[in-house]
């Protein structure tokens, strides 16, 4: 089924139309000319069953006893086939919030994942005769694509390269337009953007997850501290021997070397020792 566009007539002349046939009929009526006074009462009747009313962004499907006659899209005031049947359809532009799934990531741990879909209705004849009630379909749709997104890929990455949910939502996003926009085409609606509201671990792991975060912040902080410090350590020697402040032998080098990242490298302040001897 595929949308196409009504036959259609202007409104306000067939008011004007209608009026003249009704008038006209009753004026017969009067002057004993009963049936045809009766017939155009009656075709008047007939074809103000015809006039529809359209709204901006809203847009009226046409059958006539059974068959799909097509779409009326432009507002205002229309004549279109009498005896027709009328299905309202609007063309606004509509949000849909799922609610907070509960689903496991590709590497099985439960979290908890909601989005939200903005789409449209393009295709009216899809949207009425392809499937049954259009916006739950949307709705059932949309969460089926956005557990397999969630299921596709991990919440977190620590160690490994590649897409996380948390880390890179703009591609996760897309990927679920993606998806949804082919599940829902068979409707004739258009998905015009989808994002993620809601993203956390699911309740019964989520105080260890904390704890492995905290834990990968300490060490990937501890990496940066130990290298700062070993710049810091290699100018200072350098800085030394090239000055000729000091000579210092390879055991007084290590020495120096392993007091100066205990200063640097320890989350504690350092107390320093004074040594008034020699090594030896």
């Amino acid at each position: 089924m595929k949308e196409k566009k009504a036959w259609v007539f202007n409104g306000y002349l067939a008011l004007i139309v209608i009026l003249a046939l009704l008038v006209g009929g009753t004026a017969l009526l009067t002057q004993a000319k009963i049936l045809l006074g009766i017939i155009l009462i009656v075709l008047g009747i007939l074809l103000s069953t015809g006039v529809v009313v359209v709204q901006p962004n809203k847009s009226y499907v046409i059958t006539f006893f059974g068959s799909y006659i097509g779409t009326i899209r432009d507002p205002g005031l229309w004549l279109t086939i009498p005896l027709s049947m009328r299905k309202s359809v609007s063309l606004r532009v509509r949000n849909f919030n799922s609610k907070t799934l509960k689903v496991n990531d590709v590497e099985g741990n439960p979290i908890e994942i909601a989005a939200v879909i903005v789409f449209r209705v393009v295709d009216t004849a899809k949207a009425i005769f392809d499937v049954d009630r259009y916006e739950q379909f949307v709705e059932i749709q949309s969460e089926t694509a956005l557990r397999h997104v969630a299921s596709s890929y991990p919440y977190d990455n620590f160690q490994t390269e590649g897409y996380s949910l948390r880390g890179n939502s703009e591609e996760v996003a897309k990927q679920l337009t993606l998806e949804l926009q082919e599940r829902l085409k068979v409707a004739g609606v258009e998905v015009m953007e989808a994002r993620i509201t809601h993203l956390a671990y699911a309740t019964e792991i989520a105080g260890a997850m904390l704890q492995r975060q905290q834990a990968n912040a300490i060490l990937g902080a501890r990496q940066i501290i130990v290298e700062g410090a070993m710049g810091m350590v290699q100018m200072a020697v350098e800085r030394l021997e090239k000055d000729n402040v000091v000579q210092l032998d390879e055991e007084r080098k290590a020495a120096m070397i392993n007091n100066l990242l205990v200063a640097i490298v320890s989350d504690r302040q350092a107390q320093p020792v004074i040594n008034t001897g020699t090594l030896y």
